[in-house]
């Protein structure tokens, strides 16, 4: 089912999430399936449970041909429950950013360039994974959001930071 995606402003969304304490149920399935649907529906890269009124740490994300990222590699669908991400050096990397909770606009964000991220499946199954670039960013973002943390706060630049119809008025990026 596509579940509505609450929007900066919302308090829900500045809030830390609960673990994830009982895999493979219904419940936890459940909601994993309307992330999917909603993540799809508006062609987002990865939604956390918080986007969708749900406070626990679960988030989803891939793409393989975003009409949102068309220059991005792909990254393979990913359920993460309870994630723990660790940089694997201290680089960090410029790169733009949008949200499904913060529609219309996107901002220049630093990102660590290589992780080590960590966590659970569906079925409470671990597993990790190193990965750097687009990947790596959008673990992270997804990952933010499970803290209370929306892209716009870490934004540096001020300037680098509007709608996206006015920063990149000659091409076809669909609306976040």
């Amino acid at each position: 089912m596509i579940r509505e995606v609450l929007r900066m402003g919302d308090p829900r969304l500045l809030q830390v999430s609960e673990p994830v304490t009982a895999f493979g149920t219904p419940e936890l399935l459940g909601l994993l399936q309307d992330m999917r649907d909603t993540m799809d529906a508006l062609d987002g890269a990865g939604i956390a449970a918080p986007q969708i009124g749900v406070l626990q740490r679960v988030v989803i994300f891939g793409s393989e041909q975003n009409p949102r990222y068309p220059d991005a590699e792909p990254v393979p669908f990913t359920v993460l429950c309870n994630p723990v991400i660790v940089p694997l050096s201290d680089a960090l990397e410029d790169g733009w950013e949008g949200c499904l909770s913060v529609p219309g606009l996107r901002g220049v964000v630093p990102r660590w360039k290589d992780v080590r991220y960590s966590g659970y499946d569906q079925f409470g199954m671990p597993f990790e994974r190193e990965v750097t670039g687009f990947h790596a960013r959008v673990v992270q973002h997804e990952c933010d959001h499970l803290d209370g943390i929306l892209y716009p706060c870490r934004i540096r630049d001020i300037s680098q930071f509007g709608f996206t119809d006015v920063l990149f008025p000659d091409q076809d990026i669909a609306d976040d």
